[in-house]
């Protein structure tokens, strides 16, 4: 081992930048949370029916395999198909928008880095945005 001190994994996995498994769980409860309470969430609310809990199961696993951790989802369930099982609900520009909102909101309150949350919201539009299947 030479002298040199060693430098910060720069190749760090968002998964690990992020916290891990704990960190991406408090991700996820803090967006749920969010997104229940919040009045400026209530349209994509409105798409999850009376509660969260399999909503925020499935995001964290899903999260962690999206976010280079372990593929909890796809271990679970198989290939995720987002736009095929989102298709049941109504999703247009507000729910999208709104959802990202609640995200970004949620990155900043678990204390995700900045530079992590900005890399990372592009790559959530892109999803979010594939997932709509309706004008509005």
């Amino acid at each position: 081992m030479s002298g040199a001190a060693q430098e910060p994994a720069t190749n760090a996995t968002p998964y690990v930048r992020i916290g891990g498994d704990a960190g991406v769980r408090a991700l996820v409860e803090r967006f749920y949370d969010l997104m229940d309470a919040d009045p400026a969430y209530a349209r994509v609310r409105a798409t999850h029916g009376a509660s969260l809990d399999a909503a925020r199961e499935k995001l964290h696993l899903f999260l962690s395999g999206w976010l280079g951790g372990p593929p909890l989802y796809v271990d679970r369930y198989g290939h995720p198909r987002l736009r095929a099982r989102h298709l049941p609900f109504a999703i247009g520009v507000t729910e999208r928008d709104e959802w990202l909102a609640c995200m970004r909101r949620a990155l900043a309150d678990t204390g995700v880095p900045d530079e992590l949350a900005a890399a990372l919201m592009p790559a959530f539009f892109q999803t979010a945005d594939w997932m709509r299947n309706r004008e509005g």
